[in-house]
């Protein structure tokens, strides 16, 4: 573990906050909670903590002693002075005299002594960090030092490693009674230099931030140079088939397995050596099924992953049905898990939903699941944490963690359950779509207000700038792909499905107005008309419906069909009558999928500003029909001119209507020449 700290960084951080009017203690303790934030070996996805004692002023502009403590929500890595809320120390240390604190009470009493009302909830451990003496006090959930304490002789190893310079204290479920007993064994020898946190973290302490941080740094290391001197060989391979299925096969089966009570999960993949040689184990479900390396990731993994058979080639069927046993099994399991345990329980629990959030496959990979890309990703990441240390553990013994009773504990705890967060999901949270044409004009519109309403978005467009920038917007995958060949198509849908596990709605949009008077048009015109204005289509919508069967959750697709499907003009044959035989198309996949709950409708939309119709296009047209340009844009009945974002609107509703089916829905102003009849 290399020790990143800079004397010209540190100032730079004094400097910069200084101007805001936050004094060097917090200044400093920004900059090295970012050091160990930014390592993912230390801290991920809002784990550890980290603290300061320091002087403030309160409202009355009296110094007052605080402690400056990491707060609920905040990543360590990109974290900034508010992010460490102030509570009044005295009141923190006149606590550890009580003998029992309700988590309840434990949080109310950090709020009240807040300077800040409106600043974040302290972190859980706030009283750990207040019970101890020292300044600058780090936290984090190191995995070298996991695989030492997550063994059955964890202590008995650590000692050995770090002897008397660091202090062990028993697994105990963060809050009060930790920090107490905390206390209690730095009091026994105040030399220690942090505190071991068995089968938990790890604490580091010191006068200045550069001494706390860097003897968090020594310490992992040495327990990174132990690790080093356990067995090569780890896993012994379990048999696998000789060709494994591919991921794009397997996850829209998965996905679909996964479904609870209608809700659909978010995937996330991953896959490479490591992650391999961990799932293809013999002895798999020992290992990977006893929790996980620190009680912290529960909440967001469960305490245990599905273990699935492996998929062949060729042999998807038996995978899907091996599959759903195996699930079948897994919810059995978690509902009695939960009767078992919340029998014990002073208040009742809700039951969670018993789907995994942790996948693994022999011979494939594993997969993150969750309500969205953010949570699934999270999921996979803690998975390839989880895949490290029990790794490393089992070089040097066997693997082991906390109890079940434990487990249940932290994955029904009021104070971990609130990191997740409680709001109403978005009407389209949980669905993935793909957006063709995505990168500009209709396609870009549509992308955008299909994220707004909760989906997890693929924009697909010819040029891959252009796609990435529209889904850089928020958070979605942008890929280079020419609908026009099949292939890039496959290959297009495959990348969307090992992102996300699937795909639920298709916008099939990309097109382009070929002109020419139809009698006397090249040939080369009109079939360059029909490979991007039909042939595409089609190409699109094969590949959507195989991903939507094997998931055998339904779908939706729509197609951008335009006003020259039913309202021909003159000379715009080449376009009009590909467009037609796309709408054509439409009504064929409502008719041939419907029975599997698969959608197909499409939008007319005539004299969009964005897209299809250039401001070249505009001016010609207009002055052909002796019109201005804004008179011919909003030449219909409503005399108001149409935009991509109208056109995203309807694309989004019929989206959201689960019992419309075949419709062409119109978005021209008013044109009765193109109106259906």
């Amino acid at each position: 573990m290399k020790n990143l700290w800079s004397d010209r960084e540190a100032r730079s951080f004094v400097r910069r906050y200084a101007k805001q009017r936050v004094n060097r203690d917090r200044a400093l303790r920004v900059y090295t909670s970012r050091l160990l934030g930014g390592e993912p070996r230390l801290v991920l996805h809002g784990g550890g903590n980290t603290s300061v004692k320091t002087v403030m002023k309160d409202v009355m502009g009296q110094d007052t002693e605080v402690l400056c403590v990491k707060g609920s929500g905040w990543d360590m890595a990109a974290i900034e002075p508010q992010g460490l809320p102030a509570v009044r120390l005295r009141p923190l240390r006149e606590m550890a005299r009580l003998k029992r604190l309700t988590d309840e009470d434990m949080v109310n009493a950090q709020r009240v002594n807040l300077l800040d009302s409106t600043a974040p909830n302290p972190s859980v451990e706030t009283l750990l960090h207040a019970f101890l003496p020292h300044k600058f006090i780090d936290h984090t959930h190191a995995n070298a030092v996991l695989s030492l304490t997550d063994q059955k002789d964890g202590e008995k190893l650590c000692r050995r490693v770090f002897g008397n310079k660091m202090g062990y204290v028993p697994y105990i479920m963060p809050g009060f009674d930790l920090s107490r007993k905390a206390l209690e064994v730095y009091e026994a020898d105040p030399s220690v230099e942090g505190l071991i946190l068995l089968k938990h973290g790890i604490f580091t302490f010191g006068d200045t931030a550069r001494e706390a941080y860097s003897r968090m740094i020594a310490m992992v290391t040495l327990a990174e140079r132990r690790l080093k001197k356990g067995r090569g060989k780890v896993f012994a391979a379990a048999k696998l088939p000789k060709k494994t299925a591919s991921v794009a096969d397997i996850a829209p089966i998965l996905r679909g397995l996964t479904r609870h009570g209608g809700k659909r999960l978010i995937f996330d993949f991953r896959g490479g050596a490591k992650v391999l040689n961990f799932v293809n184990g013999k002895d798999l479900r020992r290992y990977a099924r006893q929790g996980t390396a620190t009680p912290d990731h529960v909440i967001r993994t469960k305490q245990k992953p599905l273990i699935t058979p492996a998929p062949e080639t060729g042999g998807l069927n038996a995978f899907r049905k091996g599959t759903a046993r195996a699930l079948d099994r897994y919810v059995k399991d978690y509902q009695a898990y939960f009767k078992r345990n919340n029998r014990r329980q002073r208040i009742k629990r809700t039951e969670l939903d018993p789907m995994p959030r942790l996948i693994m496959v022999p011979g494939v990979g594993v997969f993150g699941l969750g309500a969205d890309a953010k949570a699934a990703r999270i999921a996979a990441d803690l998975a390839e944490t989880n895949i490290e240390v029990i790794t490393a553990a089992e070089r040097l013994g066997a693997y082991q963690v906390i109890s079940e009773a434990d487990c249940f504990d932290i994955e029904y705890w009021s104070l971990e359950q609130a990191k997740l967060g409680k709001a109403a999901e978005k009407p389209l949270a949980r669905h993935v779509s793909v957006v063709t044409g995505g990168g500009s004009g209709i396609g870009a519109a549509t992308a955008r207000a299909l994220a707004a309403e909760g989906s997890e978005v693929a924009v697909l467009d010819r040029d891959e700038k252009t796609a990435w920038a529209v889904a850089a917007e928020f958070g979605g995958l942008g890929l280079a792909c020419d609908v026009t060949d099949g292939r890039a198509v496959r290959r297009a849908f495959d990348q969307v499905v090992k992102r996300y596990g699937g795909v639920d709605i298709v916008v099939s949009n990309a097109g382009a107005a070929w002109q020419g008077t139809i009698g006397t048009v090249p040939d080369k015109v009109l079939r360059d008309s029909f490979e991007l204005n039909f042939f595409a289509h089609q190409s699109v919508a094969q590949n959507a419906v195989r991903v939507m069967a094997a998931q055998g959750t339904g779908g939706c697709l729509l197609f951008n069909a335009s006003k020259q499907a039913v309202n021909p003009g003159r000379d715009l044959g080449p376009y009009g009558v590909a467009k037609a035989a796309a709408l054509a198309l439409m009504r064929q996949y409502a008719l041939d999928y419907g029975d599997q709950g698969i959608r197909a409708c499409a939008v007319n939309a005539d004299r969009i500003r964005s897209g299809l119709l250039t401001d070249g296009m505009v001016r010609a047209r207009a002055r052909a029909r002796g019109l201005s340009q804004k008179d011919y844009m909003g030449g219909n009945l409503l005399g108001q001119e149409v935009t991509a974002e109208d056109v995203a609107k309807v694309f989004v509703d019929l989206a959201r209507s689960p019992k419309t089916t075949a419709a062409i829905v119109t978005v021209d102003g008013g044109n009765i020449a193109a109106a259906l009849r």
